[in-house]
């Protein structure tokens, strides 16, 4: 079955880093395009970042434009985000994201707290 496992969550001050990683399994990994979301206390969940299958395009939400990194490694079926300069307002769970077969798959989310 398909699992999307998220990890690299965790408490950071302000101004510092965290990569978040999220491997697949189930499907075959290469050949879609994985995003990864944010869904902070009280809000929506929203777009942050992803990635074509072959890792040669990305977009980004406008907040985390210039701080925040999405890539993957195909071969480790693994996909990446690198976030830099943090900020109390990226205080969120952060979800990896696959649409397979016209239907969306999520993992199971990782914590990432910005505070000091």
């Amino acid at each position: 079955q398909v699992q999307l496992v998220e990890s690299g969550g965790g408490l950071v001050q302000p101004g510092g880093s965290l990569r978040l990683s999220c491997a697949g399994s189930g499907f075959t990994f290469s050949a879609y395009r994985m995003s990864w979301y944010r869904q902070a206390p009280g809000k929506e969940r929203e777009l942050v970042a992803d990635i074509t299958s072959a890792g040669g395009s990305t977009t980004y939400v406008d907040s985390v434009k210039g701080r925040f990194i999405i890539s993957r490694d195909n071969a480790k079926n693994t996909v990446y985000l690198q976030m830099n300069s943090l900020k109390p307002e990226d205080t969120a769970v952060y979800y990896c994201k696959a649409n397979l077969w016209g239907r969306p798959y999520w993992g199971q989310g990782t914590q990432v707290t910005v505070s000091s």
